[in-house]
């Protein structure tokens, strides 16, 4: 048995209880977890924003610690290695979009970290907890040498905002726009930054223009004053959207150049709507992405240790989660709430 913190139902305070972690299987990893991060789709979850949650409900899916015990036929881990989780467990490695290193695509079904059934019938339970068991394939390595808590959000803000830089080819002379500079914000700013790009914060206001430019942002946007969004029309080649409710798509169309793309990787419980003339015009395209593969993950991890990226963090107790879920909400946090399972139990 292990300590978690556990939702009853949707909305409902968090309540610290003892989950059952299964016993190894053969290719299983014992994980002792050292930090959980909060992503606002645990708070969707939680919440059930977006219906078909599973209660009662331990989430979290991104997840650091270390290696307790492996299964009889694992050879990519041992004890002691410190490791991550992402937002998925386990997947068929069979289909193609798992062959292609894909498998958050998995035509199987990808099996979510928490608040989902497994290949076995099984109920899985997230990161909020003492100790969690993964297959052996969804555990990667992290660099030695970082700090634990602050990359604790690199599992699920990391990939989800390097996956779509790397996809369109990010280099120098890439103009590169960042709508919303939170928890997945300021990560793509860092990252983008670190790959040469030219960067610009899309901010409703300047509050937080230092800490934009401090990321390596080369220019920060308050996109509430009159003008600004006129003024920046072709400006860029690519745009993260990464802000967790809708905005209004065509204001921010007109701010890509000929060809270039607006990726969304907010996910808002209400439906996103384009109007048809700001795609035809100027060949303009939205697309979607959602983290990536066990490979692009332990790439995004390299990369980001090798160029000092972390996410920028507020470490907090088990018992200050219900407190830090408003918080999140409000955009009260700089940038990510990670909660230290030190103190849970």
């Amino acid at each position: 048995m292990t300590a978690a913190l556990s939702t009853p139902d949707a909305g409902a305070a968090f309540e610290q209880v003892q989950l059952d972690r299964r016993e190894l299987r053969a290719d299983d990893v014992r994980i002792d977890i050292r930090f959980a991060g909060i992503c606002h789709s645990d708070i969707h979850q939680a919440r059930d924003e977006w219906g078909q949650g599973i209660f009662p409900m331990t989430p979290g899916h991104e997840i650091v610690g270390t290696v307790s015990e492996v299964g009889s036929e694992v050879t990519d881990h041992q004890v002691g290695d410190v490791v991550g989780v992402g937002c998925f467990v386990d997947s068929c490695l069979e289909c193609d979009a798992c062959k292609d290193g894909e498998e958050q695509f998995c035509e199987k079904g990808v099996v979510q970290t928490y608040s989902a059934k497994d290949y076995h019938g099984e109920i899985t339970y997230g990161g909020y907890s003492n100790e969690v068991v993964v297959r052996d394939h969804f555990v990667v390595k992290v660099p030695q040498g970082v700090d634990l808590a602050a990359t604790t959000p690199l599992l699920c803000a990391g990939i989800t905002t390097y996956a779509p830089l790397k996809r369109h080819g990010v280099t120098e002379d890439t103009r590169v726009g960042v709508i919303g500079l939170g928890g997945l914000g300021h990560v793509a700013v860092k990252i983008a930054a670190a790959m040469g790009a030219e960067v610009s914060v899309l901010s409703r206001t300047d509050a937080k223009k230092e800490d934009g430019l401090s990321f390596g942002a080369a220019h920060y946007y308050a996109t509430a004053d009159d003008g600004v969004l006129d003024d920046l029309q072709g400006s860029f080649d690519l745009i993260l959207n990464t802000v967790g409710s809708a905005v209004d798509l065509d204001s921010f169309l007109g701010l890509l150049d000929r060809g270039g793309a607006m990726v969304n990787l907010g996910a808002p419980s209400e439906s996103l709507e384009v109007g048809a003339f700001s795609l035809l015009s100027m060949r303009r395209k939205v697309e979607g992405s959602m983290v990536g593969g066990l490979a692009e993950t332990q790439e995004m991890l390299d990369f980001c240790a090798e160029h000092d990226i972390t996410a920028t963090v507020e470490v907090i107790d088990a018992n200050e989660v219900d407190a830090y879920y408003d918080k999140v909400v409000d955009g009260d946090v700089r940038y990510r709430a990670v909660i230290d399972v030190s103190t849970l139990g």
